[in-house]
């Protein structure tokens, strides 16, 4: 079996090599950089050296793969995000259509449903419709919010204090990326499913920001409050940073775009993932906050 992963050092792609190699699969992986992988991985692995933007090197590197793990690479901080998300994918559609590549799994988000109005989630948007249109077998995995994202709010953490713009009361999907990769791993070993599927990771249970605050307080071990800003606040913010205009309107875009908006996949049986944000929380969160 030939299983294509890329982004095979993130959050999602390195979990998924973990399963696969356990599994007793040799995955090819798309790297920019194989350094980047520790020696034991790096030496059980068929490592394929690109950038994912070259769409000759995606097509050469998933030439007789069975099933290919896309995740986009593109940044939320790039002009033309939603663009570059769709002309990115260009390498792996030309393949699927051609026969080169047999199915693939996108790691895709809630409010892709949307299709227009969600910031940088139109770009998933494009890549859906980008791979529906191949005719290939494609398995779309719409994930709830990131528990790692919370690494980005480390500094304010310390402070006691969780920041947000969006509506501190609606709740909503809440995920460890390693369940993802649990999903994504499974479905690729899996070689029965055909068509076009979407399949929600939704995480133990939904939250609001002002649950999540309560978690954290207990599992950090410390109080912290909820602070709500203004869509206008984040993009005075992302603009002092240096973004431009259209990147900071694509950030702001996932939260202000989505607030009211119901998921397509409802929660059920197949969408619940086991980690909850606490035990995460405790583990990888309270070592950092507490330095």
């Amino acid at each position: 079996m030939e299983l294509v992963v890329t982004t095979p050092t993130g959050h999602v792609g390195s979990r998924v090599v973990r399963l696969l190699l356990q599994a007793g699969v040799r995955p090819r992986v798309l790297v920019r950089d194989p350094a980047r992988l520790d020696a034991d991985t790096r030496a059980r692995v068929d490592a394929r050296r690109g950038d994912l933007t070259d769409a000759a090197f995606v097509r050469s590197a998933v030439e007789g793969a069975d099933c290919v793990l896309w995740v986009d690479p593109t940044p939320h901080t790039a002009d033309g995000a939603v663009e570059l998300s769709r002309r990115t994918v260009a390498g792996l559609t030309d393949a699927l259509r051609a026969g080169g590549a047999g199915r693939a799994v996108l790691l895709s988000s809630g409010g892709a449903e949307k299709r227009h109005g969600a910031g940088h989630i139109d770009g998933l948007a494009r890549v859906e419709e980008e791979l529906d249109a191949t005719g290939a077998d494609v398995l779309h995995l719409r994930c709830g919010y990131f528990f790692t994202n919370l690494l980005m709010n480390v500094e304010e953490l310390a402070q006691g204090v969780l920041t947000t713009s969006a509506d501190p009361d609606a709740p909503m999907p809440w995920v460890d990326p390693r369940d993802i990769g649990d999903i994504a791993a499974a479905r690729m070993l899996a070689g029965s499913w055909r068509g076009r599927e979407v399949q929600g990771v939704h995480g133990p249970e939904d939250l609001t920001w002002r649950r999540v605050a309560e978690v954290l307080t207990g599992a950090l071990g410390r109080p912290v409050g909820l602070r709500v800003v203004r869509d206008d606040d984040v993009r005075e913010a992302l603009r002092a940073a240096g973004l431009s205009a259209e990147a900071a309107e694509n950030i702001v875009g996932m939260t202000a775009g989505l607030r009211g908006h119901t998921l397509e996949q409802p929660r059920t049986a197949v969408t619940t993932t086991p980690t909850a944000l606490a035990g995460w929380a405790y583990t990888h969160l309270r070592p950092l906050v507490a330095r």
